[in-house]
């Protein structure tokens, strides 16, 4: 089979397209899935930079996301039959090889079936975006209707799900973005406070907006000097979720200490790092849940680039520019299709 393959740590070109075999059941399990698409997350670039996971396992298939049929099962598998399609979060951090393939073998509890009203390229681009928003928001600060949340780079692949789970959670939203494009974009999602950071200081534009008092949730996917200062623009009492590792000084503990602040660190990979079956099966009840609000019309995907397998590269290459709008996926299956799929803007009830 074709599969892009990291030859070793370094730039872009380490990623190859190589003739390898195809991969054989590990268990009973397991199904081999025959790939459509594969979603590209910053997650793939850091890793082909600095395998921090498994350095010793090189070369690699890189890539978490992917959607496609099931060709064949193993003899335990109950979940699905062949023909199934499906979507998954799994493998491509080095463990076991990752779906920039045109195979993958997962296993099945950690596959849902893909939203009824979603292509498989478009499915591809949903489960680690959407499992990562769905953990800093329902789980780890249990955003309520009628908070205000803000939300950095809301335009981005895990942002722009974020302001939509937000809204159907009834929150109050604020974001920060680039340009005008993505302005309009978040608006349309439910984005109600839109700061263009390069222009205007998102925390006095979010002391302005909460009387002076300060946001009750931030979503932090920058990092850095955006992350430090999102402590300022958060209430006394409120929470602060990052994806991001948090360079906090003596002095920036000392702030958040002295107004109360609950730091949260979401990383979706825990589970499937430290091996935690479980936890990969709850993971994959998030999947089921979230196609449901997609097939119920309640959140959308937007796929703003589409590039052939053999292109890995330069999907890696438009990722490390920056400022990319939703997700970028890699076609498996060159089939036309429609990349955008814009979620609706009207409210709904919380009924997950």
């Amino acid at each position: 089979m074709k599969a892009i393959v990291m030859t070793a740590a370094g730039t872009p070109d380490m990623l190859q397209l190589q003739d390898v075999p195809q991969p054989e059941l590990p268990s009973a399990h397991h199904m081999r899935i025959k790939l459509a698409a594969a979603g590209i997350n910053p997650l793939d670039t850091k890793l082909r930079t600095k395998p921090a996971y498994y350095p010793d396992k090189l070369p690699a298939i890189l890539g978490c996301d992917g959607a496609g049929t099931v060709e064949s099962i193993g003899t335990a598998v109950t979940r699905f039959s062949i023909g199934d399609t499906i979507y998954f979060c799994s493998g491509g951090i080095g463990d076991e090889p990752g779906s920039y393939a045109e195979y993958i073998n997962v296993h099945e509890d950690y596959c849902a079936l893909k939203p009824a009203n979603l292509s498989l390229q478009e499915s591809a681009a949903l489960p680690l975006v959407l499992i990562t928003a769905w953990e800093a928001l329902v789980e780890r600060v249990c955003l309520q209707a009628g908070q205000t949340i803000l939300i950095h780079a809301a335009a981005g692949g895990v942002g722009h799900i974020a302001v939509q789970l937000a809204h159907h959670l009834g929150a109050r939203i604020a974001v920060t973005i680039s340009d005008d494009k993505k302005a309009g974009l978040v608006h349309g999602l439910g984005a109600e406070k839109i700061i263009h950071y390069r222009d205007q200081g998102f925390v006095q534009e979010i002391l302005s907006w909460t009387a002076g008092k300060g946001v009750d949730i931030v979503l932090d996917t920058v990092g850095g000097e955006v992350f430090l200062q999102s402590l300022k623009a958060t209430r006394i009492g409120g929470k602060i979720v990052t994806l991001l590792s948090t360079p906090l000084s003596m002095a920036d503990i000392q702030l958040a200490r002295l107004r109360n602040l609950s730091l949260c660190y979401e990383l979706m990979l825990t589970p499937q790092v430290m091996q935690m079956h479980d936890e990969r099966i709850r993971q994959r009840k998030i999947l089921e849940q979230g196609a449901k609000l997609i097939e119920a019309g309640k959140l959308g995907v937007l796929v703003s680039a589409t590039l052939p397998l053999k292109d890995a590269a330069q999907a890696h290459r438009l990722m490390e520019q920056g400022g990319v709008t939703g997700k970028i996926v890699l076609m498996i299956d060159p089939l036309p299709w429609v990349s955008i799929v814009q979620a609706p803007t009207t409210s709904y009830q919380h009924d997950f």
